[in-house]
């Protein structure tokens, strides 16, 4: 098991919650691709984490969703906060 950088666990963060806005609003991954001007493959690449959204496919993201980025980076953070508060525990 590799062991997951706290850069890659933000962006893993941040694409759970563009799923579960998109999937609260009913929104799908063929209009996501189309706001962004990408593939369907590419954008379901972005939603599963296995390629970041770049700054730009962000912010068109979250406009689209009607949120800011600080909102997604709010929610974003918050289960890496309980996630990492868990370990403290475990580790004690």
């Amino acid at each position: 098991m590799t062991k997951q950088t706290p850069e890659t666990a933000a962006a893993l963060s941040v694409a759970a919650e563009i799923r579960a806005e998109m999937a609260r609003q009913r929104k799908t991954a063929s209009e996501l691709a189309l706001v962004l001007g990408i593939t369907q493959h590419t954008a379901g690449k972005r939603l599963n984490g296995s390629t970041t959204f770049n700054l730009v496919e962000l912010f068109r993201a979250v406009s689209w969703l009607g949120l800011s980025l600080e909102e997604i980076a709010h929610r974003a953070e918050a289960p890496e906060q309980k996630a990492a508060a868990e370990m403290r525990r475990a580790a004690a």
